[in-house]
């Protein structure tokens, strides 16, 4: 049973993406605050003290002087000198906010009236059981609810607010219903730092099982005829090395370990064959992989070892009836789809050839068909294939010349219709049905803007920009059609976001929260720059390692390129991007200072030299093949150094900026964006505001729950708009 089957990943991840680049679900009041009345005025931002610390590595001595702003006990933080100053620097954010807040209000209505409150999703069938979840009017969270597919009373299955009741934070993980339909297997983070309870439930007498699995980070996948859950432990760095057995009804402790790995830098995750006939147990990192198989009915049985590992090869598969299929990149960049047998697994033969035309990232398989998807030209790409002809490719067809589409939630192996997702700068999320019979369409659901939307105000244009290296980058833009472009005595002000890292494409989506930007006069543009994968795997090597470099110069390169166009202005754009592309953020403000209107830097990777030289940290050794191991390589230390935020800051001025930042966060520490803003307070030159906001109950992901998310994005465009002159 595949339904709503979730894995964690430990890829660093976007914030921004989320909150500028993607839908944002509202809530229908603003959270209380504490009256400005009541607060101290505060003269000045606060200083972070200046403690003396230097460390050397090949030959090279850095200073560090807010090194002490990293909690020795972390991830316990209770330094009192950490918390005083990370408090200081959010009384700061506050009253430097207060005066927008009447705008922030504004905004906040503006996004939550866009949202549909008691929504839900579409109903799936999956067996004898159609699933969907539900939000209920003023409901931070979502019911999982199911129906049998015969007829009759839906039934709930779970309700997420009463899990986050009393708890300033909460967000469910995992969620596997087992084979049968009668137990439920789930896992919640309930303090941001993504470290999960898992629990089982008995569906059919709604008892909660005393069964509780602590420090997972990974899927539930129920194995063994519904008698075990395979998972993930997080070790005491807070990796999944691991692969376990837990039999439903028995002590945790007695929990069997069925694969270990013993290479720090890789990750471990498990799935379910196609056909729920094999346990699918992958390892790797951001450059290698290793696959075994297992049988699901004997889980400590015999493992398959697909193919041992070879450095720089990724692979990952799926089985049917025997067949192995294998997604690849061994002899081509762009990757090949091949097969083997389960008596010779690491025998290949090439289904589906390398290209460097299409970019095939990723197949399914169905009884009687499978689905490959991919890029080509930098557009997504859905195709229907046959078994046992190769050349019968039936290609879906999307109405709009630039889109986002994919396969969606799927979970049954023999159908005759594939559910799917689309959207597009100017289309709200749609989810459609693609039936095989006809190859047509239907639409089953559109995106719902409660106060409205007019399509045809808004026009979108995908352009290319030339990179000061030669390479065409392409930038996809939206705006309002009665918004001029820019002229002498007109600031045309642009918005721009990338995140530019781990072979992410950036999406050309729809946002109705980003409606707010575009109806007050600013275009929004999504820089498709190297170090994502959105014009094939090459682009995405050219952005990383020592061609990281790419990243940042190809985002202001877009940004000057955009402004030569006629879009807007030099010094009249403002830019955002989160983790990674936080990083970017940190990068481009050092290098370019005077072409940012205002910059927002969402949980940013900054003190990326010292984060790659600590081992302690849950991420850093599975990071090396994305940014280098400065430990080992004097080359990947300099290189590093060369564009490493922290490091990097000098005595210039800079753009008004505002810095997000999680205490608990796992994966870009609270001390990378403190450690960034109290360097900046001390060495830039000019007056322009820089504010920090640290969420102290929350992790990488900022606030959860969808109305307390949607006025932290209010705040943000708050900012933004503030900056381009727009106060309403």
């Amino acid at each position: 049973m595949k339904f709503a089957q979730k894995l964690i990943s430990s890829t660093a991840i976007s914030l921004a993406a989320v909150v500028l680049a993607a839908p944002v679900l509202a809530q229908d009041a603003a959270p209380k605050e504490e009256t400005s009345l009541t607060k101290p005025k505060l003269t000045a931002p606060p200083v972070a003290e200046k403690r003396e610390h230097t460390f050397t590595h090949h030959g090279i001595t850095i200073s560090d002087p807010y090194h002490w702003l990293k909690d020795q006990s972390y991830p316990t933080i209770d330094d009192e000198d950490v918390l005083d100053y990370v408090k200081a620097e959010n009384a700061w954010f506050e009253q430097q906010m207060e005066p927008r807040k009447e705008l922030v209000d504004t905004l906040f209505e503006e996004l939550k009236g866009r949202v549909k409150e008691d929504d839900s999703s579409v109903p799936q069938k999956d067996g004898d059981w159609v699933y969907w979840t539900e939000f209920e009017e003023g409901k931070e969270y979502r019911l999982w609810y199911r129906k049998p597919a015969a007829g009759g009373d839906k039934e709930l299955l779970l309700n997420e607010n009463e899990l986050a009741d009393g708890k300033d934070y909460f967000r469910l993980g995992a969620f596997s219903i087992s084979d049968s339909g009668q137990f439920l297997a789930y896992s919640f983070d309930d303090n941001g730092s993504e470290r999960y309870l898992a629990k089982i439930k008995n569906i059919e007498t709604g008892e909660l099982l005393s069964d509780a699995i602590p420090e997972t980070l990974s899927g539930l996948t129920w194995v063994a005829n519904d008698t075990m859950i395979a998972y993930g432990k997080a070790n005491d760095k807070w990796r999944v090395d691991n692969v376990r057995l837990h039999k439903i009804g028995t002590d945790v402790a007695d929990d069997v370990e069925i694969f270990r790995e013993k290479d720090e830098g890789f990750r471990v995750g498990a799935g379910l064959s196609a056909q729920e006939d094999w346990l699918i147990i992958a390892t790797g990192d951001n450059e290698t992989s290793e696959v075994r198989l297992v049988r699901t009915d004997d889980p400590t049985g015999e493992q398959i070892l697909v193919k041992p590992r070879e450095k720089g090869v990724e692979y990952s598969v799926d089985v049917r009836d025997g067949t192995i299929y294998i997604h690849t990149n061994d002899d081509h960049v762009n990757f090949r789809l091949a097969t083997a047998s389960i008596e010779a697994p690491g025998e290949w033969t090439t289904q589906i050839a390398g290209s460097d035309e299409f970019y095939l990232t990723d197949f399914d398989l169905f009884k009687d068909f499978y689905v490959t998807e991919g890029r080509l030209s930098g557009l997504d790409q859905v195709q229907v294939r046959s078994y046992d002809d190769a050349s019968q490719i039936t290609p879906v067809a999307f109405p709009e010349a630039s889109y986002s589409a994919g396969l969606s939630n799927n979970p049954e192996y023999d159908v005759s219709k594939l559910r799917l997702t689309y959207e597009s700068m100017v289309t709200p999320d749609s989810v459609y049905d693609y039936h095989l019979a006809d190859a047509k369409l239907e639409l089953l659901k559109q995106q719902e803007i409660p106060s409205g939307y007019d399509a045809s105000l808004y026009t979108t244009v995908r352009e290319y920009v030339t990179a000061r290296d030669g390479t065409k980058v392409p930038v996809s833009v939206v705006m309002r059609k009665d918004r001029g472009m820019a002229t002498d005595g007109e600031a045309a002000p642009l918005h721009l976001y990338a995140y530019g890292a781990y072979g992410y494409a950036v999406p050309p989506g729809f946002s109705s929260s980003r409606l707010s930007l575009l109806d007050r006069g600013v275009a929004y543009a999504i820089a498709h720059i190297r170090g994502g994968d959105d014009l094939g795997r090459n682009w995405y090597l050219q952005g990383k390692m020592n061609e990281r470099w790419n990243t940042y110069t190809d985002f202001v390169d877009v940004a000057k390129g955009l402004a030569a166009k006629g879009y807007t202005r030099e010094g009249e754009i403002s830019a955002s991007g989160g983790s990674a592309g936080g990083e970017l953020m940190g990068v481009v403000v050092n290098t370019d200072p005077k072409l940012w209107k205002a910059v927002v830097a969402d949980v940013p990777f900054v003190d990326v030299l010292n984060t790659m030289l600590d081992t302690s940290l849950p991420l850093t050794p599975g990071e090396w093949p994305e940014w280098g191991n400065p430990i080992e390589s004097k080359r990947s230390f300099a290189y590093i150094l060369s564009y490493s935020p922290y490091d990097q800051v000098v005595a210039q001025e800079y753009p008004p900026m505002l810095v997000t930042a999680g205490l608990n966060d796992p994966r870009v520490t609270y001390w990378e964006p403190a450690k960034w803003v109290a360097k900046l307070r001390d060495t830039k030159t000019d007056d322009n505001e820089l504010l920090l906001k640290t969420n102290m109950g929350a992790g990488h992901g900022g606030k959860s729950g969808r109305f307390t998310s949607l006025y932290e994005a209010a705040e943000e465009f708050a900012f933004i708009l503030s900056h381009h002159g727009i106060d309403e």
